[in-house]
């Protein structure tokens, strides 16, 4: 049988990661949710240390991960390289 959990984590991507832009939104750094259909963008919260710069110039591959902070789902940085090609099963977006 199918969760609720599993369903929002299906329609979030959530263990998916992602090119992104960052920008600070409220204090935090914050990226659009590459899914139109998405009901929530995305707060990067973890592996922030990575980052050279806040907001960084170019984007960024962050991975969802499970936990909402406020009205966004959370984010990970997890690689910093923008020259860096990430794997079709990462289904990198470059928003």
């Amino acid at each position: 049988m199918t969760s609720i959990r599993d369903l929002l984590g299906d329609a979030l991507g959530i263990g998916e990661t992602y090119r992104l832009r960052l920008e600070e939104r409220d204090g935090r750094l914050v990226a659009d949710h590459p899914w139109d259909a998405s009901p929530m963008d995305i707060a990067v919260v973890e592996g922030l240390d990575r980052l050279e710069e806040r907001p960084p110039a170019e984007p960024v591959a962050v991975e969802i991960i499970d936990r909402v902070i406020g009205d966004r789902i959370a984010g990970r940085v997890v690689d910093t390289d923008p020259t860096r090609a990430m794997d079709a099963d990462d289904r990198a977006s470059d928003r």
